[in-house]
């Protein structure tokens, strides 16, 4: 066991666990954050989708002791940003949500994407959320709904 202190969704957090213990666990299981999907285990599917620093990470294969001072931000604070509340609007505008399993996975992808390049295009979109498994096959409608968040305003694109 070890201690650590994160910074998630913009609070500090200390957890005792082990240092290989998933990123995932920790925000599941630890601090109750269960917006944070485990899908595959290994990488595959996105559901575990979180940021680091603003960047895409796998939560189910992010050891702790790997996470250092990163900020995480997970799906419970993503509406915090610009580009955050556009992807959820755009998410529900576009009425993009089948199940619902993959979508947080999925939000926290586009957001990422969007926050990073304003337009993208077919090709950067396809490239951004390769490794995000809908099983419903909603893929037509998360191409739309991150072209219709990209249409607003994305200058503020700071993470929580």
């Amino acid at each position: 066991m070890a201690s650590y202190t994160l910074n998630v969704n913009g609070k500090t957090e200390t957890v005792d666990v082990d240092p290989k213990m998933p990123l995932l666990w920790v925000l599941r299981d630890k601090l109750d954050l269960k917006g944070t999907k485990f899908g595959c285990g290994v990488a595959a599917c996105g559901a575990c989708t979180v940021h680091l620093d603003g960047k895409v990470a796998r939560a189910c294969v992010t050891e702790i002791q790997s996470v250092g001072a990163q900020r995480i931000t997970t799906i419970e604070a993503i509406g915090k940003t610009k580009v955050g509340q556009a992807v959820q609007k755009a998410w529900l505008d576009v009425d993009v949500v089948q199940c619902g399993y993959c979508q947080a996975g999925q939000v926290m992808a586009a957001t990422a994407l969007i926050a990073s390049n304003a337009h993208p295009t077919d090709k950067d979109i396809d490239v951004a959320m390769q490794g995000n498994a809908c099983r419903c096959g909603t893929y037509v409608r998360i191409r739309e709904a991150i072209k219709t968040a990209a249409g607003v305003d994305t200058k503020d694109t700071r993470e929580v």
